[in-house]
């Protein structure tokens, strides 16, 4: 089962335990006892995750119907806005080659004039192919057999391939293979240090990473929401200029004191 697929998600969130509560439905976080930080951290994430979700609610991400769509995907959208990338994603299917083995037989200047609505055209078709290769030789194209590798391992793995860097490989271990990693883009650093949390570190993306899976349960669903909805919160209220007064965590946000 993979998360991005609607109707399992309903089966995923069922397992999370969703309960009731007067801000809707939440997903049941189980945080460590021994934070990374301090001892108020996990209740800060907790708090942030359970106002974005009354705010937003379910995010129904990643929209996908295989897990192959979803790791185009998230090759696609890199340097793009989600929109341009769905049309790319929908140019593939309308021409029946949004599988590994169309993409493999296809020729990179066919590819990239189908891929352009999402920019940088030439170069995501040879992303792309490098990841049907990977594919091929992982996996010979079944992606199931994915299910006996480590997360470690096929990470490791991903970051080899051409065009994916720690952003798109756990894109494509959380969204599209299920796996619980928790995915830092640009948009949940400015989020998380506007609020004032600090990584401990020298704000990597491993630090921000870490800042999270160190203080959240392995729970991809979890994951999967808690990112969708930064994203979001990004796209309406905390935007390269905020909007504070839309805000729903103004009063938890160091920076946003000094600006309502």
């Amino acid at each position: 089962m993979f998360l991005f697929i609607y109707g399992k998600v309903e089966e995923y969130h069922t397992k999370a335990k969703l309960i009731s509560s007067p801000v809707g439905m939440v997903i049941t976080c189980r945080f460590k006892h021994k934070p990374m930080n301090n001892t108020v951290l996990p209740n800060k994430l907790e708090n942030i995750f359970k106002r974005l979700f009354s705010c937003y609610g379910r995010q129904h991400w990643w929209p996908g119907e295989t897990p192959f769509e979803v790791m185009a995907g998230a090759i696609l959208t890199q340097n793009t806005a989600w929109e341009n990338a769905s049309r790319a994603v929908g140019n593939l299917k309308n021409c029946s080659a949004l599988n590994p083995r169309a993409l493999q037989q296809m020729s990179s200047d066919n590819l990239a004039l189908l891929i352009r609505p999402s920019g940088y055209f030439n170069t995501k078709a040879l992303k792309l192919k490098s990841l049907v290769d990977w594919l091929g030789q992982t996996c010979g194209f079944n992606l199931s057999l994915l299910e006996a590798l480590s997360t470690d391992h096929i990470r490791q793995s991903l970051l080899s391939v051409h065009g994916i860097g720690p952003e798109t490989a756990d894109s494509i271990l959380l969204y599209a293979l299920g796996r619980p990693v928790f995915v830092i883009d640009a948009y949940t650093r400015r989020i998380i240090s506007r609020i004032g949390i600090t990584t401990g570190g020298d704000d990597s993306y491993d630090d921000y990473q870490r800042l999270f899976m160190a203080n959240l349960e392995p729970d991809a669903v979890l994951y999967n929401e808690y990112h969708a909805l930064l994203v979001k919160h990004a796209k309406i209220s905390c935007k390269k200029q905020p909007d504070c007064k839309s805000c729903c965590i103004t009063d938890i946000c160091y920076s946003c004191s000094g600006r309502i």
